[in-house]
C-alpha cells in the first residue's frame, strides 16, 4: 500500500509541475475514483435521456458499464467484460463532462505522465493493472487501504458518527476549498449550494442548470452573473421579473456571500496556514449552525476541520523546505486566474489548497458503491434515498391529472352516469330508424306535419282483406229500407273504409248495443281508417294531405257525396238497432 500511495503522489506531482504544457488552466482538478464513478453514472443517465426521455440509470448497468470503462481507457484487454449499450455515446459524454468542469481523472493522469516526466523523474511508477485494481477496489487492496473502524471494547458516552457521515463531510469540505481553486467544477458546487440548508432545493439546482445550459456555462459563473445583474440594477443589467431564478434569488445571495467571504480570507491572509485554518473554520461554522453538540455532523465536522488544520500545516511546511513547486507562479497574469480574488493574493494558499486536493483524490475508493451512488448526497438533510443523480433528474411537471380523493372521484363517476340516463319515451314501430337528437313520438303527434308523414312510395303489396257478410247485408226481401243497403255497399267499395272499423261495429251491434258506439271506439276507429287511407293513397302514388284537410272521398256511381255518406252513417246505425230489435221478434 506504502507503495502504490507514493507512485501516485509521484504522477500528481509531475502533472502539477508539467500540466502548462498540455492544459489551458492552471486549476484544473483532479477527479478521483468515487468522482470518476458519479460522472459516469451521470453519463449513462443523460445518454438514456437522449435515447429513452428519461434521465436515470440502473446501478448494476452502471457498475457492469464501469469495469469495462476501466479497460477501455487503460488500453488493457477488455474481451471477457461484455460490451456495454451506447458505449461509445457513454464515452463521449463522459470525456465532455470532465472537459466541461475543468477536471482530469487518475487514467488521465497515468497518461499524460509519459509525456510530462523528464529524466530524473521515474520510468513507470505504476502499471496500467496495478492502476485498475486499485480504482475498481478489490477486496486484497481494499483490506489495506480502508480498514473498518474497530468498535470499542467498553461501551462509551460519546457519540459515534457513520463512516459515510464522516465521508459526505469530508467532501462538502473539499468542494468548498475546491470552488475557490476552480469554480467551473459542478460537482462541487452541486455539494455546496444547499449545504448547509439555503432553501435551494431540487427545483433551484434544475433551473440554475438549464440556466447554464442556455448560457454554455459553468453553474457557478451563472449564478454569480444572475446574482451581480440584480445588484447592479438598471433597464440594461437587471434580469426580468419572468426569469426562472429570480424566485431563487434570496438562496442564491447567502451562497455567494459566503463564497465572497472565503475568497477574501484567501486574498487577504498572507500566510497559508493561517489562511487554511480560516477557511476551514469558515466552513465547519456554516455546517454545524443551528446543531447540537452530539449530532453527528457536528461531530463529523469537528473530527475533519481537525484533520485539515494538520494537513494544511503539513503541506505548507513541505513546500517551504522544498524547491519543487506546482507551476503556478505568483507572478501570472490576471487572465491565467479564474477568480479574480486570487489574482494578486493568496498565491501561497492556493498551491497548498490544490495539493490537499490532490491527495483527496488519491483516497481509495468507497467500498459500498450502491451507497456512494444512491445516498451519499442527502445524508446531510436526513432525507433518504436521495442521490446526486436524483438531484440533477429535472423534476416533473405537474399536468394536473394527480389521482383526486377517491370520495370525490366516486361522486363525479355517479354524476357521470345520471347523465347518461334516458327516460323512456313512447316511439312507434319505427323507433329503430330515429336518431338520438329527434324527438319522441309523442311529441311529434302533438304537432303533425306533411314532413312527417309515411315517405315510402312503393311499399310491399298485401293481400285484401275480406269483409264479412252480415245478415243485414244478405236479406234485402225483408223490405228494409234502401238507404241501409246502401250504405252496406259504401262500406264494403269504399277507398276510406277500415275492416277494423266494420268489425268493430258488428262485435257492438251482435252484443246488442244501443244505436251510438262509445266514444273511445269510434275515435280508434276513426284512427284506423285515416291510417289504412294514407296508405292506400301511397300505394297509388298520390302525396296524401293532411288529415284535417283530406279532400272528399270517391262515392261509386250513383250513390250519394260525403255528405250523404255522413247521414248513411248514421241511418246505418239506427237501422241496424231496428233490424236487431226485428229479428229478436
Amino acid at each position: 500500500m506504502v507503495v502504490m500511495e507514493d507512485s501516485l503522489k509521484t504522477m500528481t506531482k509531475v502533472f502539477r509541475r508539467e500540466c502548462h504544457r498540455v492544459l489551458d488552466s492552471e486549476r484544473t482538478t483532479i477527479q478521483g475514483a468515487d468522482g470518476m464513478l458519479m460522472v459516469l453514472q451521470l453519463a449513462m443517465a443523460g445518454v438514456n435521456k437522449q435515447e429513452h426521455g428519461d434521465f436515470g440509470v440502473a446501478l448494476s448497468e452502471v457498475l457492469a458499464a464501469w469495469k469495462y470503462f476501466l479497460l477501455d481507457k487503460l488500453q488493457l484487454s477488455h474481451n471477457d467484460t461484455p460490451l456495454p449499450r451506447n458505449y461509445d455515446f457513454i464515452r463521449k459524454e463522459y470525456d465532455c463532462f470532465l472537459k466541461c468542469t475543468n477536471t482530469v481523472d487518475l487514467i488521465d493522469i497515468f497518461i499524460m505522465f509519459k509525456e510530462l516526466r523528464i529524466n530524473e523523474d521515474p520510468e513507470e511508477p505504476l502499471t496500467a493493472i496495478q492502476l485498475f485494481q486499485f480504482l475498481i477496489g478489490e477486496q486484497e487492496s481494499l483490506e489495506k487501504m480502508d480498514p473498518l473502524p474497530v468498535c470499542p471494547a467498553t461501551p462509551s458516552s460519546k457519540a459515534i458518527c457513520s463512516p459515510q457521515m464522516q465521508r459526505v463531510v469530508r467532501r462538502v469540505f473539499c468542494s468548498y476549498l475546491g470552488l475557490l481553486v476552480n469554480s467551473k467544477n459542478d460537482l462541487a458546487l452541486a455539494y455546496t449550494l444547499d449545504n448547509p440548508n439555503r432553501a435551494l432545493d431540487h427545483s433551484a439546482f434544475t433551473d440554475l442548470r438549464h440556466a447554464a445550459c442556455d448560457g454554455a456555462s459553468s453553474l457557478f459563473l451563472t449564478v454569480t452573473s444572475f446574482v451581480r445583474a440584480i445588484q447592479l440594477g438598471g433597464k440594461g443589467y437587471a434580469p426580468p421579473e419572468t426569469h426562472p431564478l429570480r424566485k431563487h434569488v434570496k438562496g442564491f445571495l447567502e451562497f455567494l456571500n459566503f463564497v465572497d467571504q472565503c475568497q477574501e480570507v484567501l486574498g487577504e491572509t498572507p500566510n497559508p496556514r493561517e489562511a487554511g485554518s480560516k477557511l476551514v473554520s469558515s466552513i465547519k461554522a456554516a455546517l454545524v449552525k443551528g446543531r447540537s453538540n452530539g449530532d453527528s455532523v457536528y461531530l463529523a465536522a469537528e473530527d475533519t476541520a481537525k484533520s485539515l488544520k494538520e494537513r494544511i500545516g503539513q503541506i505548507h511546511t513541505m513546500q517551504m523546505h522544498s524547491a519543487v513547486g506546482t507551476g503556478i507562479s505568483p507572478a501570472r497574469p490576471k487572465a491565467y486566474a479564474i477568480n479574480h480574488s486570487t489574482a494578486y493574493g493568496g498565491r501561497e494558499t492556493v498551491k497548498v489548497l490544490m495539493t490537499l486536493l490532490d491527495e483527496e483524490a488519491l483516497a481509495p475508493p468507497c467500498r459500498n458503491k450502491a451507497e456512494l451512488l444512491s445516498e451519499d448526497h442527502a445524508v446531510l438533510n436526513g432525507s433518504s434515498g436521495a442521490c446526486l443523480l436524483t438531484l440533477y433528474k429535472s423534476p416533473e411537471v405537474p399536468t394536473g391529472s394527480s389521482p383526486k380523493p377517491l370520495r370525490n372521484r366516486v361522486l363525479s363517476q355517479q354524476e357521470h352516469i345520471k347523465s347518461k340516463v334516458v327516460r323512456p319515451t313512447v316511439r312507434s314501430q319505427f323507433a329503430c330508424t330515429y336518431k338520438d337528437d329527434e324527438l319522441p313520438l309523442n311529441r311529434v303527434l302533438e304537432f303533425p306535419s306533411t314532413s312527417q308523414l309515411p315517405t315510402c312510395v312503393h311499399p310491399a303489396s298485401k293481400k285484401p282483406v275480406p269483409l264479412p257478410v252480415t245478415i243485414e247485408e244478405g236479406h234485402d226481401p225483408t223490405g228494409m229500407d234502401i238507404t241501409l243497403k246502401e250504405a252496406t255497399n259504401l262500406r264494403r267499395e269504399g277507398p276510406g273504409q277500415s275492416a277494423l272499423g266494420e268489425h268493430s261495429g258488428n262485435v257492438w251491434n251482435r252484443a246488442g248495443g244501443k244505436g251510438t258506439q262509445p266514444e273511445q271506439l269510434r275515435r280508434a276507429t276513426g284512427t284506423s281508417k285515416r291510417k289504412l287511407a294514407n296508405r292506400e293513397c301511397s300505394e297509388q302514388g298520390r302525396e296524401e294531405n293532411p288529415p284535417q284537410k283530406r279532400p272528399p272521398a270517391k262515392a261509386p256511381a250513383g250513390g250519394p257525396g260525403k255528405r250523404n255518406v255522413k247521414a248513411a252513417g248514421k241511418k246505418l246505425i239506427a237501422g241496424q238497432g231496428k233490424l236487431t230489435g226485428f229479428f229478436r221478434l
